[in-house]
């Protein structure tokens, strides 16, 4: 059980490096996803994973579930949810100042409504 989630693990960390690595801005968002589930999964693990253990430790009870990972985990999944929805907004409106959803930091172009903005013109000229 644990080297299949030591698994999941890896394999949702390089994808969401890949997804960093890419020249758009939705799969470096899916990517920052992507890696945000591999450290909650990596939070849980580290909590050991054990099997048919209550969650409160009782008097017939041999062990108990420790309530930290979970806990750790679901801070981490609010905290990651709220970093998601920042970067969409700032995603968005990075898309509808340039018109273009490219991450790399390319000068812009002559006739570009980069360029516009870069002169003063705020207006948008027609294409």
């Amino acid at each position: 059980m644990e080297l299949l989630v030591a698994s999941a693990t890896g394999v949702m960390t390089a994808v969401g490096i890949y997804l960093l690595l890419r020249a758009r801005t939705f799969p470096v968002i899916i990517g920052l996803t992507f890696l945000s589930y591999a450290v909650n999964l990596f939070l849980f693990e580290m909590g050991r994973l054990g099997i048919n253990q209550p969650p409160i430790f009782g008097a017939q009870a041999t062990g108990y579930a420790d309530p930290l990972p979970q806990a750790l985990v679901l801070t981490a999944i609010v905290i990651s949810f709220g970093m998601t929805a920042l970067i969409v907004v700032l995603a968005l409106r990075g898309f509808l100042e340039s018109g273009s959803d490219a991450v790399d930091l390319a000068a812009p172009e002559e006739g570009g409504p980069a360029a516009a903005g870069a002169n003063g013109d705020t207006a948008r000229r027609p294409s």
